[in-house]
């Protein structure tokens, strides 16, 4: 068994306009030090599998066709056997 920690963010030349978003509300805030923000997506999947590397397979697969748009998106995950 395996948790998989997936990191899913905007490519740099794609516009964030829901970063820009979070900027503006941190400045009004008094947080005037932020310079950027990027927004993106974090999920948390444990996956029944025995192997380590068929489960990175599995993962670079499930990012690939569905968890990110490979267009605008990256993706990055973890993986972290369990007992």
């Amino acid at each position: 068994m395996f948790l998989a920690r997936v990191y899913v963010t905007l490519k740099p030349t794609v516009n964030d306009p829901q970063g820009l978003t979070i900027r503006g509300a941190l400045h009004s805030l008094g947080f005037s030090g932020v310079e950027s923000v990027r927004a993106g997506k974090y999920m948390e999947i444990h996956l029944n599998s025995g192997d380590r590397k068929e489960a990175e397979q599995q993962l670079a697969e499930m990012c690939r066709k569905l968890l990110a748009n490979p267009v605008i998106e990256e993706f990055r995950f973890e993986l972290e056997e369990l007992g």
